[in-house]
């Protein structure tokens, strides 16, 4: 059995106890929705509050070069090509998660215009999923979606196969791709492979180079800790940038924007990802978040997630095992990224009555309730808390009132 001793002991020797005042939360609060929208960086309040006031305010639109805005794409993705195994000149900051979906899927059917079709799981993010099905619209038989169930992808890539397009981690249970055999099995068919690691960056330690990825792309806003609708990165191996073409022609992707040409010309590189102007304020929100990130080695992260992990699994059998819980995470440590999910017929009343009792996690329907797990600000011992609370309100039903209760707009 673990007592609550024992995971007293485990803070007391964590290499990474001292990581959490970097960041801000509510007192009492136990925050287990980092896989969400993670906590704020006491530095990124910081640095929005020296953009508005000593950049914006002082030097205008100065701050264009003298605070170095127009350059904040390149180096904020630099940043992330840190955490994601890329090096600092394949990864750019720009737009959102699902523009970078558009642009990427068309940019990469369009290395090889004979293979039409794009193949992807079918229970991937909803947003992957729309994005690809209003490819479809646009495109015609020039783009057709094969979505299957994700035990079967390896199975479906075949000499068809244009593009997969798959979540490293499902979103769901927490589940990890093998990114290295599924790249090495889709080269072996002559596809190209996209990487969704909204739930991965920043979280598990991410080799992309080293497996041969050709795109990826991600959101800045969960364990990278960004900031409520923090801009999204994009990856694209130097193999393929000068070969690709995407179809959103901003001007920040133009190779000489302040020519104020009449005719489109791509930048060269990772820049010809970009479209729109940056927002300067989620920039330097997001980069504060970077650096804190940087300064923590990602294997370390990862090691203490899979142990905080599978210590609140291992205290949901001995604590509560009874009361209708059934486990959707992998029990095996190597293909579990940083959430625990479980389901249950009451789900959306049991996570209503943790949020009332300061447990922040999330639900997801039909059924699931998902905790997810940031290691830079959760302990051991908050790992006890948020199980002893759940354990509280199933013994004694808290969960009652809630039940039949409307769902929230965001659940």
């Amino acid at each position: 059995m673990i007592s609550e001793s024992d995971c007293i002991a485990l803070d007391e020797q964590d290499p990474l106890a001292d990581e959490a005042v970097k960041y801000y939360l509510p007192d009492g609060m136990l925050y287990f929705a980092g896989h969400s929208l993670g906590a704020l960086p006491v530095a990124a309040q910081k640095r929005v509050a020296s953009i508005i006031r000593d950049e914006w305010g002082e030097q205008l639109v100065g701050g264009w070069n003298g605070a170095g805005w127009y350059s904040s794409p390149a180096r904020v993705g630099a940043k992330i090509a840190q955490l994601i195994g890329a090096d600092a000149d394949e990864v750019t900051v720009t737009d959102s998660t699902s523009v970078n979906l558009f642009k990427t899927i068309i940019a990469a059917m369009g290395l090889n215009t004979q293979r039409k079709v794009c193949l992807t799981d079918r229970e991937i993010f909803p947003t992957d999923f729309y994005i690809m099905q209003g490819i479809e619209e646009l495109l015609g038989e020039r783009f057709l979606l094969k979505a299957v169930q994700r035990d079967r992808i390896p199975e479906e890539i075949g000499d068809d196969t244009g593009l997969l397009v798959l979540s490293h981690v499902d979103y769901r249970t927490g589940d990890v791709f093998d990114m290295r055999s599924i790249t090495r099995r889709v080269h072996q068919a002559g596809g190209l492979v996209l990487w969704d690691l909204c739930h991965s960056a920043g979280i598990l330690d991410i080799s992309l180079n080293q497996v041969k990825a050709d795109f990826a792309l991600g959101c800045g806003y969960k364990f990278l800790n960004g900031g409520p609708g923090a801009p999204s990165f994009v990856y694209v191996a130097k193999r393929h940038q000068e070969h690709i073409s995407q179809p959103l022609w901003g001007w920040m992707g133009h190779a000489n924007p302040f020519a104020f040409d009449e005719t489109y010309e791509s930048a060269p590189g990772i820049r010809r990802m970009l479209c729109g102007t940056p927002s300067i304020i989620a920039m330097g929100c997001f980069e504060a978040a970077l650096d804190e990130l940087l300064a923590v080695s990602i294997q370390a992260i990862q090691d203490k997630s899979r142990k905080l992990t599978r210590l609140f699994i291992e205290l949901m059998k001995e604590r509560c095992a009874d009361f209708g819980f059934t486990l959707i995470s992998s029990q095996n440590d190597a293909i579990r990224g940083s959430q625990i999910s479980y389901t249950h017929e009451q789900g959306y009343a049991i996570m209503q009555a943790l949020i009332a009792n300061n447990v922040i996690g999330d639900f997801r329907a039909p059924d699931c309730v998902r905790f997810g797990v940031s290691p830079l600000y959760l302990s051991y011992m908050d790992i006890w808390r948020a199980v002893d609370t759940l354990r509280i309100i199933m013994e004694t039903e808290a969960w009652q009132k809630f039940q039949g209760q409307k769902k929230e707009t965001v659940t």
